[in-house]
């Protein structure tokens, strides 16, 4: 499957790629022009300074990076984050330091990753009733601990 990448600025940040043959993702990079510092419990929106066209029945989902979640909290909000088929503009990133210390993102860094899934739309009926199964509306914690 092909997917059409275009740089929107920062012609000198990699595109994203995969890292290794089974990486299930590509590595999206940070285009902040100056460093941006994210302070403890504080968030901020960072550009990629790409956008990307996939085929209608696909999505771009976008995920933290484990490494910066364990070393130093930063995660995304909005996780995944769904990029829609018809989306043109720029891919921007919701990051959100929940670490101990303030974090200076730099420009270049590996900030999240991109991975692409299938989707498929469904038609939604309404209806009065619906069919019953074991566990019926039981919900969080449900089943034990």
């Amino acid at each position: 499957m092909k997917v059409m990448i275009k740089r929107l600025h920062s012609p000198d940040l990699p595109l994203p790629h995969y890292q290794t043959p089974g990486s299930a993702g590509v590595d999206l990079y940070a285009a902040n022009e100056q460093d941006i510092i994210i302070p403890v419990g504080g968030r901020a929106q960072i550009p990629t300074g790409i956008a990307v066209a996939m085929p209608t029945d696909y999505e771009a989902q976008i995920r933290p990076r484990s490494g910066l979640a364990l070393k130093y909290g930063l995660t995304l909000l909005n996780t995944p984050g769904t990029i829609d088929s018809d989306y043109r503009g720029e891919i921007k990133l919701i990051v959100i330091n929940l670490g101990d210390k303030e974090y200076t993102l730099k420009r270049g860094e590996r900030i999240a990753q991109m991975v692409f899934s299938r989707i498929m739309q469904v038609d939604l009926q309404e209806t009065d009733e619906l069919e019953d199964t074991i566990r019926g509306s039981g919900g969080f914690g449900h089943t034990g601990k």
